[in-house]
């Protein structure tokens, strides 16, 4: 699940000096975040260790991070829809407006 790739790391490299820093970010950032009042659940999210374990793996150009990111996003999507079309299911259409009928909306909503 969402910790996965925490429990990974720490089975696998708990001394890689990255995820030292990231295991310190979940003792210390939750903490200093609620004292502030800026969060009522802070907690790090899946990509918090995801970065690190691309460096520990040799993936060091962390502008390709966001691609990664995309094409696995892409092929999650890919395969739902080849699902969908395997089960028979409708394509889905989701509702879209354009500015003009926002406005038109907001008006109606607004009075003005």
């Amino acid at each position: 699940g969402l910790h996965l790739p925490r429990e990974f790391s720490q089975k696998h490299f708990p001394n890689f000096p990255l995820f030292k820093v990231v295991s310190q970010l979940y003792e210390v950032a939750p903490k200093v975040l609620t004292a502030q009042g800026k969060t009522k659940n802070p907690w790090p999210n899946v990509d918090a260790h995801s970065g690190v374990l691309l460096q520990y793996y040799g993936m060091t150009e962390m502008n390709y991070y966001t691609v990664l990111f995309g094409v696995s996003r892409a092929l999650g999507v890919l395969s739902s829809l080849v699902w969908d079309r395997a089960l028979g299911f409708p394509i889905e259409r989701p509702k879209s407006l354009t500015t003009e009928a926002i406005k038109k909306e907001l008006e109606k909503k607004g009075g003005h």
